[in-house]
């Protein structure tokens, strides 16, 4: 049996081969991901991956299925796997934003998946760091999520010489729409066609454009003025005031494709342009008064960055970290006669929080330390009977070769602190 096409599998360290997904690579993304929004004063709210397929099509309309996992489950509701988190939690704070002081600052990571066609950096399925600030429209709430963005780079090593905020307007788009005529209509075909301007043929564009009543020449020529407009100023002025004014500049080749998007949009590309987009976000005024039907009506604001992109550029630029296992203590049995005592020591170190595997059956020795140099062990221990009869424990740093002699009371502490001492994580990944 195989996968689905355009899903993943996620291996252990080391995984079977370079193309293959790591699983201590996603957890080291989750972590930064956490550990970045904790720092801005983000909480984490997760929602169910299967929605109402109504919810999508409220949201963009009835054209969104056909890119959607969408089925009749047994109850006979139309349902489908979540494309985006977006407007889960829109329907989410809808339903309990009397609970909540404003702002609400909420982040989540969830699955997302989407039947298109598999290309480079997308897939079926990816999972995504999504941040949003809700119940704020001070343009420093979308400051603030610019500088979430940037950080959360940062926070894996990347810097200004590596990626770009390209910051742009839909205020400004629209304005632009309406003074040269544009049909109320089809201005969503027309944000469409701008969004796609990078990636599709100058013909396709020029003749896109055409249909709409504008000109490929009028588009571009708007775009290469890039001046900063009166709701963009106040976000880059606070920017700079931040010091990150570096990584961040007006660019109306941005607008974002989603046709709820009303104000500053961004996205985040590396500057050597060999991905596709990082990162994606603005703000969204009104889509929870859309979900609600009219009842709840909160600005909102957010991004999402996905892991399929984002893992490729640590891996081109040399990021990721070593991601190799890591165990504090292996036990050896070598002597069957000290298995329950060994369980027992090894029992008391994960009761004591010190990371500990053995062997769980009957092995030769140099086999079980094979294993314990496979699972990256820190120390291996072993129940030995002393010349005088007693039982003492052998303790080994296979990284040093170096091995010495303590009695197995005295185990959890003499490991906690050598552990202390060289100030090493047992967790993968960190640093």
């Amino acid at each position: 049996m195989e996968r689905l096409p355009g899903f993943r599998d996620f291996y252990p360290e080391p995984p079977p081969a370079p193309s293959v997904w790591s699983a201590a690579a996603r957890a080291f993304l989750f972590a930064k991901w956490r550990e970045t929004a904790r720092l801005y004063g983000f909480q984490e709210y997760d929602g169910p991956p299967l929605e109402s397929l109504d919810l999508y099509k409220l949201k963009s309309g009835g054209e969104i299925v056909r890119q959607l996992y969408n089925f009749t489950d047994k109850g006979g509701r139309e349902v489908a796997l979540r494309p985006e988190m977006t407007p889960t939690l829109a329907r989410m704070v809808a339903a309990a934003e009397r609970g909540y002081k404003k702002p609400l600052k909420w982040f989540s990571i969830p699955q997302l998946f989407r039947y298109e066609r598999q290309q480079k950096g997308r897939l079926r399925e990816h999972f995504q760091f999504n941040a949003d600030i809700l119940g704020e429209r001070d343009p420093g709430a979308d400051a603030e999520m610019i500088a979430l963005l940037i950080d959360t780079l940062r926070a894996f090593g990347l810097e200004a010489a590596d990626f770009v905020i390209r910051l742009s307007s839909r205020q400004v788009w629209e304005a632009f729409y309406r003074r040269r005529g544009g049909d109320e209509a089809r201005a969503y075909e027309f944000f469409q066609a701008v969004d796609k301007l990078e990636r599709e043929s100058e013909e396709a564009s020029a003749k896109r454009f055409e249909e709409l009543g504008f000109k490929l020449d009028q588009v571009r020529d708007f775009i290469e003025s890039s001046e900063v407009s009166e709701d963009l100023a106040p976000i880059m002025e606070q920017l700079a005031a931040r010091g990150l004014q570096d990584f961040v500049r007006v660019d109306y080749g941005v607008i974002r494709g989603l046709a709820y998007y009303t104000g500053p949009v961004y996205e985040a590309f590396d500057r050597q342009g060999k991905f596709r987009a990082i990162a994606g976000g603005g703000r969204y005024d009104n889509l929870i008064a859309l979900i609600s039907r009219g009842k709840v009506r909160l600005p909102a604001l957010g991004f999402g960055m996905g892991d399929v992109v984002l893992t490729e550029l640590l891996k081109e630029r040399g990021l990721l970290p070593n991601l190799q296992p890591v165990l504090d203590v292996f036990v050896l049995v070598e002597d069957e006669a000290f298995r329950a005592e060994s369980l027992r020591l090894v029992q008391g170190l994960r009761e004591a929080g010190v990371a500990t595997d053995y062997g769980l059956a009957p092995a030769k020795s140099d086999r079980q330390y094979k294993l314990a140099l496979s699972r990256g062990a820190r120390f291996t221990l072993r129940l030995v009977s002393a010349p005088d009869g007693r039982v003492r424990l052998k303790v080994k740093k296979p990284a040093q070769r170096t091995e010495e002699e303590i009695k197995p009371v005295d185990a959890v502490d003499f490991i906690k602190n050598q552990l202390q001492l060289e100030k090493g994580p047992s967790l993968r990944g960190e640093e």
